[in-house]
């Protein structure tokens, strides 16, 4: 019986972080916001953090573009109502504009609250 459950908890952390891939690429506003807990901390490779408003408005404006993101090496660890989400992401971009391809690892932080999985934490890496 336990292993039914974790083995539920792991695929609905992994269909949250698929409708969060679906909606970096076709951003919605409403279904970000749904999706992702206010006190949100957004973590970019570059070192720049952002809120859930920044994060949601640099999707929805444009200037973080991706055009189509691909995921592998994905693990999903829950423990409780946190579940730590790693893999590593290949997107194609065109942020501005200006057409590019990042490859970076990821760590998703995601809390397990009333109305399901929503992003609490975010953390880039560039591949060495």
């Amino acid at each position: 019986m336990l292993a039914n459950f974790s083995f539920a908890q792991k695929t609905e952390v992994e269909d949250a972080v698929t409708k969060l891939t679906k909606l970096m690429v076709a951003p919605d506003s409403l279904a970000l916001d749904k999706l992702i807990l206010n006190n949100l901390s957004y973590g970019h490779s570059s070192g720049k953090i952002e809120t859930k408003q920044q994060f949601i408005h640099s999707l929805v404006s444009g200037s973080s573009d991706f055009v189509d993101i691909n995921l592998t090496d994905q693990t999903v660890t829950v423990q409780n109502k946190t579940a730590l989400v790693r893999h590593t992401l290949n997107a194609k971009t065109n942020d501005k504009n200006i057409p590019g391809n990042v490859k970076l690892y990821i760590l998703l932080i995601w809390s397990k609250e009333k109305a399901g999985w929503k992003l609490l934490g975010r953390q880039a890496v560039k591949v060495p």
